[in-house]
């Protein structure tokens, strides 16, 4: 969430910057926000005079009643009395009003770095391109060359758990497994991540943390009876690793890599993207955390884009970066790097992967923070992340990419050893 002081200081440069995101009354949300806090402070200052008030009032009654003088301690004790039902009411309020405060932020998005555009997906950047242009001897949709070789099988996937859950066959489901041990090592080995298995389920503490929940609930699957969620991507439990923790002055950056399903409704998307590997409930993805100090953050949105690119780069396959601009950020993002790859069988550019900075916005909803120097004063960690990449996207790209005029498919030299095999046929 956003650091309430610094909105009470500069009111009019969040609602500047967070304009840039549009759709929606940034300054009616931060005046209601201020005007919360307002009367929530008020009741504090009317909490503290009350207590102040007891406090001087308490040891009067003491004195008269040990001198016998309990006519004159009779009015202060009915003033007592009126001062804690006060005092009780006021507390009341007060916590009321504290929640509605703590509701208000966690309903305001990140702010929008300085170098992200405002509009909408109209207005993303592209940034750099990289790959050889790709030109199939034949150009089938993976759907159609995956059905062919046997490497999905999606009617028996639907049928056991319903549409959007892919079943994946034979080589299908080598290849996947490959691209998620590629991943994984490159990741561990070249680029310095500490690999990890998080649980996948989390709880709402996890998912407050990161800026899912109150916002993206309805894209949630939720297990009411043990209140828990089915995890949408490792960037929840793992960015909550440290939560409620204050971490040592050497203790940062901190670097994981993990891999995990990802089950998400897609709520709101339905008839969008139903062929093949497009749009799914249930998908792969290996994710890339990382805990930085804030002067070196900005530095590390780049570094972390590069590692997700190095994927891409090694499978041969033709991406492009995409700067975001502030109406397609992800709420929680400050700023986003989109990789698309280009899926030459559907002629569209595939998202791979998300890396984004997320500031202290993360780190202050689920309260991770280190001290700068032993003594110093304790402040919030950077929070960053990124696909490493995507499984599904990225096994469609690859499929169209290689894919051969006698429909065959040629594997890329970087997963040859982890398939078994350089060419994948009937």
């Amino acid at each position: 969430m956003l650091d309430l002081r610094r909105i009470r200081e500069e009111p009019d440069r969040i609602v500047e910057r967070l304009s840039r995101r549009g759709g929606t009354d940034y300054r009616r949300l931060i005046d209601e926000l201020l005007q919360l806090d307002e009367q929530r402070r008020a009741v504090i200052a009317e909490v503290d005079r009350l207590r102040a008030r007891r406090n001087e009032v308490s040891p009067q009654v003491g004195k008269l009643k040990q001198a016998g003088r309990h006519e004159e301690a009779e009015p202060l004790i009915r003033e007592m009395r009126e001062l804690g039902d006060r005092m009780t009411a006021q507390e009341q309020r007060r916590s009321e009003l504290e929640n509605a405060v703590r509701d208000a932020l966690l309903a305001i998005p990140n702010l929008p770095e300085d170098a992200v555009p405002a509009g909408g997906e109209e207005a993303n950047r592209v940034v750099r391109e990289g790959g050889e242009e790709a030109r199939p001897p034949a150009t089938r949709p993976h759907w159609e060359i995956a059905e062919q070789l046997g490497l999905l099988d999606l009617p028996r996937g639907a049928k056991v758990a319903g549409s959007g859950f892919p079943l994946y066959t034979g080589w299908g489901a080598r290849l996947e497994r490959a691209l998620i041990n590629f991943m994984v090592d490159l990741h561990a080995r070249e680029h310095g991540y500490t690999e990890i298995s998080p649980p996948f389920v989390i709880n709402e503490a996890a998912a407050l943390g990161t800026g899912h929940l109150p916002k993206y609930h309805e894209d949630m699957y939720y297990i009411g009876e043990d209140r828990l969620y089915l995890v949408p991507t490792a960037e929840v439990p793992v960015t909550n690793l440290h939560a409620d923790e204050l971490l040592g002055a050497d203790a940062l950056p901190i670097r994981y890599v993990a891999y995990t399903p990802c089950f998400r409704r897609e709520a709101g998307s339905h008839g969008k993207d139903t062929r093949g590997l497009l749009r799914l409930h249930q998908f792969d993805k290996v994710e890339l955390m990382r805990f930085e100090r804030p002067d070196h953050s900005a530095a590390a949105l780049e570094e972390l884009t590069g590692h997700a690119e190095r994927v891409l780069q090694l499978l041969g396959l033709q991406y492009r970066v995409l700067l975001l601009a502030g109406g397609d950020l992800g709420f929680a993002n400050a700023q986003t790097y989109d990789l698309e790859v280009w899926a030459p069988g559907v002629e569209r550019w595939l998202e791979v992967s998300s890396c984004s900075l997320y500031n202290d916005y993360q780190a202050r909803r689920a309260n991770v923070r280190y001290r700068p120097e032993p003594n110093a004063k304790p402040e919030f960690v950077h929070t960053l992340n990124g696909s490493g990449l995507g499984v599904a996207r990225t096994l469609a790209a690859l499929l169209e990419t290689y894919q051969q005029s006698d429909g065959s498919v040629r594997v890329p030299q970087a997963l040859q050893d982890y398939v078994g095999t350089d060419v994948i046929s009937a």
